[in-house]
Formats: structure tokens, C-alpha cells, sequence
């Protein structure tokens, strides 16, 4: 057993994963300039992290950690895992710190470390609010109170520290945290408990543990977790534990729970190349893209119990699309693009990402969804914290890690996944591979990527599922020959010279999209796509219309137009729609004998205007749709 520390800036470390077709790339040896996801960052860095910091000093969460470690007299406060938020707003502040070093940052994380460290249990137990009083009560509901999904966002903020500074105090109080957790779960005739939480998580953080450290006993107690749900029984809406996981073939329960233990799966399936854990992640992945996944990637549509529904119940103004499971599903196509190398995961990351998570925190980084309705009547607002904060921290820790996202490598090839301006600093092979990207995506579908150094290597080009048109590249000023699907990678394998400069061109039309017959409240509907980005309609743009009348012809062109002043600068969609209001015969009237009598006159055509749904809600309440009637 090696127990060698290493440390690298990666999210999710592959590169000594035996079942992993791909190896991650580090968060510094990417630096990203675009207009688009850069300033959402620096907004990050600026003034999200540290106004949830205080969030979470008001809120008492801090005290909290105080009270556990005997160093404030005051009573607990808020969720019994509220420690959890602390975790991930630390991760955050972590995965910040690799990608911009700051002395002030380092500072507070280290007070935060400390009174962290300073509650740990002599024999590596650390949870706030099991302390003292019901110090009797630890690991005796693991069902319900979520100690383990606790300890697991703790030991992947460790991680993450270690990674991100080198340092390895945190580490030590994770690795501790986790040798009490291997003590105290295990088989039933081993004499530990035979269970595993009823939120998962720690599955995640054990196997990224193992990667960080070495210790093979965290793998295992990873793969024990997920071994041991089977036939757990239901916990609010938690099918996914009645039976063992390679026997389902569709996501079920909770969708938060859900993908993060399709993500910690996928982890073991990383390390133990287990086939039959890879076949059911492929067979439940497959199944919620064509049954179960709203037009933004979000997922879960129900309020009850924040769950998946029926296959095609995916209803608009009542859609719980916690922003939290847009993460995970993040999370959950990172892993499967490492493990697999297919262009689908990292399509479905980037459509989730621009179009589920990122309208989860307001444009200015203060206020943040927790519900994402593709529908709504004007009330519906982001709010600067909650009682249950899983969701701002999340987010924060996801945009702080976001360059770990963009390039994966296999040897000597190189992947890029997501497009944005920046510049690239890595080695293949002990090949210093150089590379810098100018482009205005996802405003623009021209890429130009230059290579800054020589040497041999392939390049390996995402071409987005979403192509529609003709898809140009050109390899230092000649046409690329090979073929050029949407939905895969394009490789490009030469001798670079420095100067080198890859040009690609992806059509950027808009595109009318119609849901699935028996997706009822959106069938006969539309809903408009252009690049990357899912439009919707705001009243605020479009005045004195009530948006439910408004029918949008077959044939109806949208023009593109980018207005730099409106909502940090966005490309708008501009078009026509014809006003079908409902005719007189309706007064009064919910039912009415079935008529094809013509009610009304003409319709009145009007001027729409359509803006990114990420950019929602950042203005004046009022109505919004994404999707249309179509007649």
C-alpha cells in the first residue's frame, strides 16, 4: 500500500485510475479571459464567497462549530447539518485558491480550518450537532440525519485543501474522520453497521480520499456504501435503496440523492473497473436524457420529496429542478466522461451547466434559487440565503473548480470539452503542450485555438451534439478532412509547429425544439436554442402581452442581435408571434361543449423578445416561459 501524498489542483484525480479512458487537467494550468464565464467567477471570488461566509457566520452555523469544540455557550442553531454548507463554502474557498492565490483568502480558511479541527472527537467523530447533550444519539438514525453526507462534504473540502495548497492539516482531520467511519460501518458480521446514509455523498469523498492518499481501505469502505443499500427500504421518496443498484434502469427517489450516488458509483466503477456497476450507470444515464430530463438539463420534477417523477412528467411552472441536482448532474457527466471518454457526457455538462446551474445564482452573485421553474407568474425570486443552504455553497464551489472542467488527456491526446478564451499550460508525456483559445462562445461559434509550442500530440476537438449547418475546421490554414459529427470528437494528430492555429467553426442558428409526445404539458409547444443557450421569455421584454396567448407560427425566423448593456451583455433573440387570446366564449367558463366555430377576429401579430434563461429573473418580476404554443 503506497500512502505517498501528492498534490495536484484536479476536481475529480483519474490519472491513476485503472478504469478511466481519460485523466484530468489541472485547475492552474488552465487561466480563462472570455467575457462569460470569467466574470461570473471573478463575481465568485469577489463577492459570492464572502458574502456567504457571512451568511454563515449570522446564521450561527460558525457558532455552531464553536459550541462543539467547548469554546461558546449558546445553544445549536438551524438543521442538525448545517455543518454541511460550512464544508462546501470551504471547498469553494479552496478550489478558489488554486486558480488565484490570496494571502487574505488563505488566512480565512485557516481560522476556519482551525475551529473545524479544534471540534474533532478524540476518536476522529466531527459533526457539530451530535456533540454533549446527544453525544448518545451519533450514528443511530444514519437514515434520516445525514452524518455521513456531512463528513463526506468535510472530507472532500480536505481534499480540495490539500490540493489546492499543499497543505495537509486539514487532510489529517479527514483522514481521521474517515478511519472512525471505516471503524464504525462495515459488514454486520464484522460487528459494524451494516448501513449507509440516507443522503448519499460520502461515497464521493471516501474514493477521493483513496486518491489523494493511497489508502485502499477507503476505496473499499466506498464500495461497501454502495454494496450495502440494497434493500434498504424507502426513505422519502429514496427508491434507489429497495434493491442493489445494478438491478435499476431508471433514476428514482430524490434527485439530489440520486445523481450524487450515481456520481460516487461511477467513482468505484473508476477504480474497480467493475462492468456491471459501468452497465447500469450507462442504462440509468440513458434512460434520463429520453425520460426524465427538462430542456435546461435540470432534473427532478416534483416537489415531493424533491424527486424524479414519472417518465415524461415534466411539467414547467411546478418543476423543483433543485439547482443543487443540476450540480450533481455536473458532477455525475464529468465522472462519466473519465470514464468513457464519450462526447455525450461532456454535451450534457455543458447544457446543464449553462442552462440548470448558472440560473441559480443571480447575475450580481448575492442571490440564488433553490427551485428552477421553467415557468412562472412573477413570483418566483432568488433569495440571499435559506434555512437548508445547501444550494449557494454548491454553486460557489462548482464555478471555483469550473477550469478543472475543460480539458481531459489520455497520454499523448489531447480533449477539449468546453470552449471559452483563455490559455492552456500543460504537458502530455512530459510534452509541454501550450495553447491559446480566442473566441466569443457561447455568443459566437468561431474558434480559434493556437498552438504555442512544438511537438507531436493529437488534438481533440468537441463537436457539440447541438450542430446544425455546416461545421468548418481548418488545421493551420488547410481544410480538415476527416468527418466532423455533432456529438463527438474531431481528432487532430500532426507534428505542431509553434504558431500552429486550429480553426473551428460551429453554426450558431437558432433552433426550434418540440418535446415529446407524451410530455403533455409541453407537447404542441416551443421552446428556442442557439449555441449552447436556452431562451426564454420575461414580460419585461416584452410589455402589455400575457405571454400564455402567444403562438409562434411554423416558419417564424428569430434574428440574433448582441446587446452588450442588457444583463452584463447577452445576445438576444427578436421575432414574431401571433396573439391568440381566448375569444369571448370563455367568459366566465372553465369546460365548454367541444366547437370549431371561429371566435374571434384576425390575431394581431406582435414583436417578441427573447433572453438566455440563465439571465432570468434579474429585473422586474413579471411572467416567463421557455416554451411557446406552437398553434
Amino acid at each position: 500500500m503506497s500512502t505517498e501524498l501528492k498534490t495536484s489542483p484536479v476536481v475529480v484525480d483519474t490519472a491513476n485510475s485503472p478504469a478511466a479512458r481519460l485523466r484530468p487537467v489541472p485547475l492552474n494550468a488552465v487561466e480563462l479571459s472570455d467575457t462569460f464565464l470569467e466574470p461570473r467567477r471573478r463575481i465568485n471570488r469577489d463577492q459570492t464567497i464572502p458574502s456567504q461566509y457571512r451568511h454563515i457566520e449570522d446564521t450561527g452555523r460558525m457558532d455552531n462549530i464553536r459550541r462543539a469544540a467547548g469554546k461558546k455557550k449558546v445553544d445549536f442553531k438551524g438543521w442538525h447539518f448545517n455543518d454541511s454548507d460550512i464544508h462546501k463554502w470551504l471547498e469553494a474557498a479552496a478550489w478558489d485558491l488554486a486558480s488565484h492565490p490570496s494571502p487574505e483568502l488563505v488566512e480565512l480558511i485557516d481560522r476556519v480550518g482551525v475551529e473545524i479541527a479544534d471540534m474533532q472527537q478524540p476518536d476522529g467523530y466531527l459533526h457539530s450537532y451530535f456533540t454533549f447533550e446527544r453525544e448518545p444519539e451519533r450514528w443511530t438514525n444514519t437514515r434520516f440525519m445525514h452524518e455521513l453526507y456531512v463528513a463526506g462534504h468535510f472530507i472532500q473540502a480536505a481534499v480540495a485543501h490539500y490540493r489546492a495548497s499543499g497543505d495537509t492539516r486539514l487532510l489529517n482531520v479527514a483522514r481521521r474522520l474517515a478511519d472512525h467511519i471505516c471503524d464504525t460501518f462495515g459488514p454486520a458480521e464484522a460487528g459494524k453497521k451494516a448501513e449507509a446514509d440516507g443522503h448519499p455523498e460520502v461515497e464521493m469523498a471516501l474514493v477521493e480520499l483513496y486518491r489523494a492518499t493511497g489508502e485502499r481501505k477507503y476505496l473499499d469502505e466506498a464500495s461497501f456504501f454502495v454494496e450495502v443499500r440494497r434493500g434498504m427500504g424507502r426513505m422519502n421518496g429514496a427508491e434507489y435503496e429497495l434493491k442493489p443498484y445494478r438491478e435499476y434502469d431508471r433514476m428514482v427517489g430524490h434527485a439530489v440523492c440520486a445523481v450524487y450516488l450515481a456520481a460516487g458509483v461511477t467513482d468505484v466503477a473508476l477504480e474497480t473497473g467493475d462492468q456491471t456497476l459501468v452497465a447500469a450507470l450507462e442504462r440509468l444515464w440513458d434512460h434520463m436524457v429520453t425520460k426524465q430530463l427538462y430542456v435546461t438539463g435540470g432534473i427532478g420534477s416534483r416537489y415531493e420529496n424533491e424527486m424524479f417523477g414519472k417518465d415524461y412528467e415534466l411539467p414547467s411552472d411546478r418543476a423543483y429542478t433543485e439547482t443543487c441536482a443540476a450540480i450533481g448532474n455536473v458532477m455525475w457527466n464529468h465522472r462519466m466522461l473519465a470514464l468513457d471518454g464519450q462526447a455525450r457526457y461532456a454535451d450534457l455538462l455543458e447544457h446543464t451547466l449553462y442552462n440548470a446551474v448558472l440560473p441559480g445564482l443571480s447575475l450580481d452573485g448575492q442571490l440564488y434559487f433553490y427551485q428552477n421553474p421553467l415557468a412562472d407568474d412573477g413570483t418566483h425570486r432568488r433569495q440571499e440565503w435559506f434555512g437548508c443552504a445547501c444550494c449557494p455553497p454548491n454553486v460557489a464551489r462548482l464555478l471555483a473548480q469550473l477550469p478543472g472542467y475543460f480539458y481531459s488527456s489520455d497520454s499523448d491526446r489531447l480533449y477539449v470539452n468546453l470552449y471559452a478564451e483563455g490559455k492552456l499550460d500543460w504537458s502530455l508525456e512530459g510534452q509541454p503542450v501550450r495553447l491559446t483559445t480566442n473566441t466569443r462562445y457561447p455568443w459566437d461559434g468561431d474558434i480559434a485555438i493556437t498552438v504555442e509550442s512544438a511537438g507531436n500530440f493529437e488534438l481533440n476537438l468537441r463537436i457539440p451534439a447541438w450542430c446544425e449547418g455546416v461545421i468548418g475546421l481548418e488545421v493551420a490554414g488547410e481544410q480538415y478532412h476527416g468527418q466532423l459529427v455533432p456529438g463527438t470528437y474531431a481528432s487532430i494528430r500532426r507534428d505542431w509547429q509553434a504558431g500552429d492555429t486550429v480553426r473551428l467553426h460551429l453554426p450558431m442558428a437558432v433552433r426550434r425544439l418540440e418535446a415529446h409526445p407524451y410530455s403533455l404539458e409541453t407537447w404542441g409547444r416551443v421552446a428556442f436554442m442557439r449555441g449552447p443557450l436556452l431562451y426564454c421569455f420575461e414580460q419585461t421584454d416584452n410589455p402589455g402581452l400575457d405571454l400564455r396567448d402567444l403562438v409562434v407560427p411554423e416558419g417564424t425566423v428569430f434574428a440574433a442581435e448582441f446587446e452588450p448593456d442588457l444583463l452584463n451583455g447577452v445576445v438576444t433573440l427578436r421575432g414574431q408571434a401571433k396573439v391568440a387570446a381566448p375569444g369571448p366564449g370563455w367568459q366566465d367558463r372553465l369546460y365548454r361543449p367541444l366547437t370549431t366555430a371561429v371566435e374571434s377576429a384576425q390575431p394581431q401579430t406582435v414583436e417578441l423578445k427573447a433572453v438566455p434563461y440563465y439571465a432570468w429573473a434579474n429585473r422586474e418580476p413579471g411572467q416567463m416561459l421557455i416554451w411557446l404554443r406552437a398553434r
